[in-house]
């Protein structure tokens, strides 16, 4: 029996031998009169303290869970489930095979059998959490991680995602070798084309989003530009977007979060889905983050949306480019990475020589010219093959030996250039 029932027994026996009565029982335990006299009928009854131990103790509940089932978690969560946290686990177990547990029933399980959580218990925030936007599209935060996605089956690549802040929704993500414009470039056109333009981003103070020239060149100043942009500053520039750039990463913790997130859960799944190369991690990230968007994405202050609606018109990937600046040579040539272009087509009007041009490469390796809002295809100019002139080759006489009186034959001695230089002296005189 347990301290609070051996506390019912002695209170229904100072009851019964009249030193107590019911309402002083019923305010010493805690429980109404009804339940008192309910407590000494038992007594009575059944003879004794025993009667009010609770009837179930020591017996196995019928709902328990069988040791099958038991075994069958931990064999599941030691071979194809490794790794993820109770919570995923019990989603997984629910998802693929039929099991529908309570997190804390997987606890207790795995506890039971001596697996523990491999991540521990986070920190106490040093940063009090910033208040969510109230309207989806009010700011998205960019940032880029590199993990060992694919385990020990590949080497190490970045995954790159934006999320937005007012509903927690990944807009785009896609993985990379490493951390790079094009990512960037790629997760922004991802979300744009799926929801629409949104009025700010955030992101990190990487040089991809900050130029690090803190002087303008003189073709940017003649182009009107204000102060210097990266190529992916100048894109969000063109698409009106706010970009802050975080000094802290606390700053941008929504996006921080989500790492912790992904690589203790999309790892798992890459895993269970076989896996093994970064172009097959990109085939199957739009699927796993659609679940991930219904399992962690919530409502927003506001239902009303502060997206911008993409004009037709745009063509992000005539957006998202490097761009630099050329000065147009005689016959609308233009100098661009060792090679000379020229214009595809005619166009309706002139440029001049000399004349500072923008010229942009998308993501595809396209190569156009930028001018007054259109892009206007270029193509590669052929250089004329010139044949080597073929020079021929001087011949040479064919050596001579000197006869064998030759003087060069005759053996080299000091005393011969003394009569020699006596000859000549005395033919002199």
């Amino acid at each position: 029996m347990t301290r609070a029932e051996w506390k019912k027994a002695f209170v229904v026996e100072k009851i019964l031998d009249g030193h107590m009565t019911n309402p002083e029982g019923a305010a010493v335990l805690g429980l109404s009169v009804r339940q008192v006299i309910r407590l000494k009928k038992k007594y009575v009854a059944e003879g004794g303290a025993q009667a009010l131990a609770h009837r179930n103790r020591g017996k196995k509940p019928s709902h328990a869970l069988s040791e099958e089932v038991k075994q069958q978690v931990v064999t599941l969560y030691n071979t194809k489930y490794y790794g993820s946290n109770n919570c995923h686990f019990a989603e997984l177990l629910e998802e693929h095979e039929s099991l529908k547990l309570s997190h804390s029933s997987v606890r207790r399980i795995l506890l039971s059998k001596g697996i523990k959580q491999a991540r521990q218990r986070r920190r106490s925030k040093a940063h009090p959490p910033r208040q969510r936007k109230p309207q989806a599209g009010m700011l998205w935060q960019i940032d880029a991680t590199p993990y060992a996605w694919l385990e020990d089956r590949a080497p190490s690549f970045t995954l790159h995602a934006a999320i937005d802040d007012a509903t927690g929704t990944v807009v785009g993500a896609v993985f990379r070798p490493t951390e790079c414009r094009e990512g960037y470039s790629l997760v922004m056109q991802q979300g744009i084309r799926e929801y629409g333009i949104p009025l700010g981003l955030y992101s990190d103070r990487h040089t991809i989003f900050r130029s690090p020239n803190e002087k303008l060149t003189l073709e940017q100043e003649l182009a009107g530009e204000t102060k210097p942009l990266s190529h992916f500053g100048k894109a969000i520039a063109e698409l009106q977007i706010e970009h802050i750039k975080a000094i802290t990463p606390q700053a941008k913790g929504r996006v921080e979060r989500l790492w912790a997130t992904l690589q203790d859960r999309l790892v798992i799944e890459l895993r269970r889905l076989g896996v093994t190369t970064i172009e097959e991690a990109n085939a199957a990230l739009p699927k796993l983050l659609k679940k991930h968007n219904r399992r962690f994405a919530v409502a927003p202050k506001e239902a009303e949306s502060a997206y911008v609606p993409l004009d037709p018109s745009i063509n992000l990937s005539h957006v998202f480019t490097i761009r630099e600046y050329r000065k147009m040579g005689s016959g609308n040539t233009i100098p661009y990475n060792g090679t000379v272009y020229t214009l595809a087509k005619p166009v309706p009007f002139r440029f001049d020589s000399r004349m500072t041009v923008e010229v942009r490469q998308t993501l595809d390796g396209e190569v156009f010219l930028w001018h007054q809002g259109q892009a206007l295809p270029l193509r590669a100019t052929e250089k004329p093959e010139r044949k080597a002139a073929t020079t021929k080759k001087a011949s040479f006489a064919q050596p001579r030996k000197p006869a064998a009186n030759h003087p060069w034959r005759n053996p080299w001695s000091q005393n011969r250039i003394k009569s020699s230089t006596k000859s000549t002296t005395i033919q002199v005189t």
